[in-house]
């Protein structure tokens, strides 16, 4: 079957709008240095129900010695004649990238649009930078972008996304900005949709210069920082599978797109070190870190590889659905949607 779209204008307008943002970054990270003869992504697709609820694509980076790991994702699900659930449309854009080289920093964006058969709707929008070894200039410039993209909704979004990206067990953030509104409807179509269109356009671009200017800076790399890039990466993994709601409410929803949801994994991580975090945690999360961690390979640092991310699905799925009351220990802003029983 085909990939079949909500018919709703605003939900048609969201999906032209995701897909639009996921052209730009693509062809942003293209332009990154050095030159490349042909596009450092390819697309893969994916179907909700064969198409019949929709589907997506993603664009997955090729280019191993500038990415370790980078995937543009939209997709749009939706339950147009299903009477049953009350959902009507959900139209997303997803992205993470971490470059190869330990200076540029990794980043991850979200923005999507969900809308219920009542009408009413509202917008998630989300971004933060991720460097594995900091730079103030760096954070200083990303902030910026992020005052000048949102305006009077600066503070709000900083204050749910320290929230939101905050590690109980680790005592510490898993990046340095961060930006997170969730359930956003200000009652204003037009401006609502000119902020998610502003904030995506505005962190593509200014993203894009702060790794060219990593890159073009040619610094020379130590052991010692790749070894701080390991770790970081190991962090960030940790976070993602325990703590990120989006990604486990992603998991929960359906199983024919698990290597996408999963996107954000980085290449390697460090097994010893999940495995020395484990007591720190919660006991329901102690369980389901060691589960992960047992379908890892032995090898140190551990790939995480199409196969292993399969399986890493399977395993929080199974635990999730045997523990429910985990999701409470997940990461939240001001307000927690109720992503997994809109589309049950």
């Amino acid at each position: 079957m085909t990939l079949q779209l909500a018919t709703s204008k605003t939900a048609q307008d969201a999906y032209g709008l995701v897909r639009d943002l996921q052209k730009k970054l693509v062809k942003r990270l293209d332009r990154l240095p050095p030159p490349a003869a042909s596009s450092r992504f390819k697309p893969v697709s994916w179907l909700r129900a064969k198409g019949a609820f929709g589907g997506g694509e993603r664009f997955v980076a090729m280019d191993e010695a500038l990415f370790n790991r980078a995937s543009v994702n939209i997709s749009q699900v939706q339950y147009e004649k299903d009477p049953q659930r009350k959902l009507n449309s959900a139209s997303a854009l997803s992205t993470i990238v971490h470059p190869r080289h330990p200076f540029a920093p990794s980043m991850h964006m979200h923005i999507s649009w969900t809308e219920m058969k009542s009408g009413q709707g509202y917008w998630r929008i989300m971004g933060d930078l991720n460097p594995s070894i900091p730079r103030e200039s760096d954070t200083a410039a990303f902030n910026q972008m992020l005052r000048s993209a949102t305006g009077a909704l600066y503070q709000t979004g900083k204050e749910q996304g320290e929230h939101y990206f905050y590690i109980p067990a680790l005592g510490r953030h898993r990046g340095v900005a961060h930006f997170y509104l969730e359930e956003f409807n200000s009652g204003h179509r037009e401006s609502d949709y000119s902020l998610a269109q502003n904030f995506g356009e505005r962190l593509i671009e200014t993203y894009g210069d702060l790794v060219e200017a990593a890159l073009n800076r040619q610094e020379k790399v130590t052991d010692a920082e790749k070894r701080q890039q390991l770790d970081y990466h190991t962090l960030y993994f940790l976070q993602v599978l325990t703590l990120d709601r989006g990604t486990t409410s992603g998991l929960l929803v359906h199983d024919e797109n698990d290597t996408g949801i999963l996107g954000s994994l980085p290449s390697h991580v460090d097994r010893a070190l999940l495995e020395s975090w484990i007591p720190k945690h919660h006991a329901l999360q102690q369980k389901l870190l060691a589960d992960i961690i047992a379908v890892l390979p032995q090898a140190n640092p551990s790939l995480v590889d199409d196969a292993v991310k399969v399986k890493i699905a399977e395993v929080a799925r199974r635990f999730y659905q045997h523990y429910p009351e985990a999701q409470e220990l997940l990461a939240k802003g001001n307000t927690v949607p109720p992503t997994v029983a809109n589309h049950s």
